[in-house]
């Protein structure tokens, strides 16, 4: 069989990869484009310079208070200028940024923050129903009494120091104002000495994902990973220091971190943030008044965007170009994006968390039809096969599961080196869990998972994580939870629960036993009292029939499982 044949695709490309920090990249931003914007967010405006700067006397605060290089700094947050200024401090530091999902609760917090060992944690103090101060004194307790850096906490025992973003004094914790101030000529000193100490191939970045057995894993990213992840999506989209980039996604996933900050670092554009969590009005807003060329999100905040009422007051005429990603993008939808928001140039981008993230995207001249029906092509200096269960490369045009190699792929999970050779194998390729398939000219179709993963509104949700939380609930003897399709979200989560002999429980029961518990687009949606789960001859559960015969029941067309 001819090589060309095979579904084996490499980004070869002429433009070298980046051998430097992220700290080090920033101050040659500051060089090379002083007086530019570099960020506007809170209603600040910080040009490179300034945002150079304000980091490096951060960076030098977090030495002041005793962390060191390798040690690992949280944040708590949701998008603001102080989660850009950690990010950028903590590299500049030699720190470790844990990013943490604002939606997490005091259980996930507190494993988090316990599974990578979190010596600081930069926290938001609360956004509409979550109170962060709230949920971190119920699991310190102790902050009350504490000195600022000196926290002694029983359930948290690794973590010392608490910076609350704002000016407000907290007990225990240090404003994130008064950080700076911190900073002496010892640790100015020690930063610019950090400035070469600190290699590429360092950790920067961790960031939790699951996969469907067991606990979140701490996915360990370097600058080499992130940072030439970064350059080579604004390479593709033609970023340049004119460019300006709507950020309405999550800065704590990759989306917003990588494909975002730091797509805008290695460009000199500018990152634009709309507010702390997405809102399309303020989306709209931010767009027509920064004049934003290029805008972000998952299909649904691109629906919500188009459809809302407002959306023909605002001169769009500015964009060019963006990120559609996170879920599967339908041709109409695109079509719209691109004839009324002018997103000609509009970007489909696929990867996963391990691999930094993105391995496929479109270019910004393929046919709307390639950028709608596929996920582009290999992204340079990556490699891509399609392998069957035997992990021979399969012919174009097989399907198979996606593996990826390259400068992309993780350390590996934080800690754990059984759970990284699951999925990173010994020839350094990591297995995706995706059916995937390559056409003769390199385009890549996502055609189903493997893993049983549920994607709702672009957030990744893993059913078994889910079912180890409902496990608690005194009242449940079995449950499987699963995906079904959604209009809204694309998919919803649904839970089908066995309840203990004797044992009463409502759907009400069971999404109260998870509010404020877990994050809240892991509470399902949808939930069914059944006798017993649709099984194979050899004992495992048949979860795409239970999908099957939920879609049948939410659109009528069966009764309800009993109970």
């Amino acid at each position: 069989m001819a090589e060309d044949a095979l579904s084996y695709v490499h980004g070869a490309s002429a433009t070298p990869l980046i051998g430097r920090t992220i700290g080090q990249m920033l101050t040659r931003a500051a060089e090379c484009w002083p007086d530019r914007i570099a960020l506007i967010a809170d209603g600040r405006e910080l040009t490179w310079s300034e945002l150079n700067a304000e980091s490096e006397r951060l960076a030098a605060g977090l030495l002041a208070l005793g962390l060191k290089p390798g040690d690992r700094i949280g944040i708590w947050s949701l998008n603001n200028a102080a989660w850009a200024l950690t990010q950028f401090a903590a590299a500049k530091a030699g720190l470790i940024l844990v990013t943490i999902n604002p939606a997490y609760r005091l259980t996930e917090l507190e494993f988090a923050l316990n599974a990578v060992g979190c010596a600081a944690l930069v926290m938001a103090s609360r956004h509409k129903g979550s109170d962060f101060v709230g949920l971190l004194n119920a699991l310190a307790p102790e902050l009350a009494d504490a000195a600022p850096g000196a926290l002694r906490a029983a359930r948290l025992p690794a973590l010392r120091l608490v910076i609350r973003i704002g000016d407000a004094e907290v007990p225990g914790m240090l404003p994130f104002a008064a950080l700076a101030e911190r900073a002496g000529a010892a640790e100015r000193s020690a930063l610019a000495d950090l400035a070469d100490a600190i290699q590429c191939d360092d950790p920067v970045n961790i960031q939790f994902t699951s996969g469907t057995t067991g606990t979140p894993k701490g996915v360990t990213l370097s600058h080499h990973n992130i940072l030439n992840n970064g350059h080579f999506v604004g390479r593709t989209m033609r970023l340049g220091p004119e460019d300006r980039i709507c950020i309405p996604v999550p800065l704590y996933h990759c989306f917003g971190l990588v494909l975002g900050n730091l797509a805008a670092l290695t460009s000199g554009a500018a990152m634009v943030y709309p507010g702390e969590g997405f809102d399309p009005l303020a989306t709209l807003r931010a767009v027509a008044g920064a004049r934003c060329t290029a805008l972000y999100g998952v299909p649904t905040m691109f629906l919500a965007e188009l459809e809302h009422p407002d959306f023909d007051r605002f001169d769009l005429s500015c964009l060019r170009t963006g990120i559609m990603a996170g879920a599967p993008c339908p041709i109409a939808l695109m079509r719209r994006a691109i004839d009324r928001m002018n997103l000609s140039e509009l970007t489909i981008c696929y990867g996963m968390t391990e691999t930094s993230p993105v391995s496929f995207q479109s270019a910004v001249d393929d046919p709307v039809e390639r950028r709608v029906s596929t996920v582009g092509r290999v992204h340079p200096h990556l490699e891509v096969k399609i392998v069957d269960a035997a992990g021979h490369i399969l012919p174009r045009g097989g399907v198979g599961e996606l593996c990826t190699r390259g400068y992309s792929v993780m350390r590996g999970y934080w800690g754990e080196t059984e759970r990284t050779a699951e999925v990173l194998d010994e020839a350094g390729w990591i297995h995706t869990g995706d059916l995937a398939t390559l056409d003769p000219e390199g385009f890549c179709s996502i055609v189903g998972r493997i893993k049983d993963m549920v994607i709702r509104g672009g957030e990744n949700i893993y059913p078994r994580e889910v079912e180890d939380f409902l496990y608690r609930h005194p009242a449940i003897h079995e449950v499987q939870v699963f995906g079904v399709p959604d209009p809204r979200y694309g998919e919803e989560v649904c839970a089908w629960i066995r309840l203990r002999p004797g044992a009463e429980a409502t759907a009400e029961d069971i999404r109260a036993f998870c509010t404020g518990q877990i994050a809240h687009q892991k509470i399902p949606r949808h939930i069914a009292f059944v006798d017993a789960f649709p099984m194979t001859v050899t004992g495992k559960v048949q979860k795409f029939l239970m999908r099957e015969a939920m879609v049948r029941m939410l659109t009528g067309e069966a009764a309800r499982p009993s109970g």
